[in-house]
């Protein structure tokens, strides 16, 4: 599949076999999404795969501030991965270095991590792997709960399993409504 047809067939998949996808190919994703681009290339982006029922049972109860929708898509998902962003790192010059002040240095942690969720999914899904991405998320309990390093702040659960739905596309905007040249 080439990469403009693995963009426009990528959909969130909610639904998924019972069987668990194999740790080698969660693992081939991995060292595909590793290549996702970062600032500076700090690489700040951390996988966090959790194939473990009862823990995924632990993260559909505790971890999405009872939002019913994501865990009732947790509870039937047979892995999740946390992607979380190592704090401090992206964004960030060194102003003995440099004469310049970067506004919003913790935008480019949310941006780096954005980039390597979307890279997941992309990578996942050229393997055949389904994802469906949730932002509602409780960033306080997660890294308790996964006993995440210090330093790591969650940026989205990532739900992954071989598809048991064939989502249909979205209407989408033409690309004369959101395009500007100047």
């Amino acid at each position: 599949m080439d990469a403009i047809e693995l963009i426009k067939t990528r959909r969130s998949v909610r639904k998924f076999k019972e069987n668990p996808v194999d740790r080698e190919t969660m693992h081939e994703i991995i060292d595909i999404a590793r290549w996702a681009p970062s600032w500076a290339n700090t690489q700040i982006a951390r996988y966090t795969l959790v194939d473990n029922p009862e823990m995924i049972q632990q993260i559909a109860g505790k971890g999405v501030k009872g939002f019913a929708y994501n865990m009732k898509t947790l509870a039937n998902a047979p892995g999740v991965c946390v992607l979380s962003h190592v704090e401090g790192k992206s964004g960030r010059i060194d102003p003995a270095k440099l004469d310049i002040e970067l506004s919003d240095p913790e935008a480019w942690e949310s941006f780096d991590a954005g980039i390597a969720c979307q890279t997941f999914c992309l990578a996942a899904h050229a393997l055949g792997v389904g994802t469906c991405i949730f932002g509602v998320i409780d960033k306080e309990t997660l890294p308790k709960l996964l006993n995440l390093p210090e330093g790591e702040t969650v940026s989205a659960l990532i739900v992954y399993g071989w598809p048991d739905e064939t989502p249909n596309p979205t209407p989408r905007m033409k690309a004369y409504e959101i395009l500007r040249f100047i």
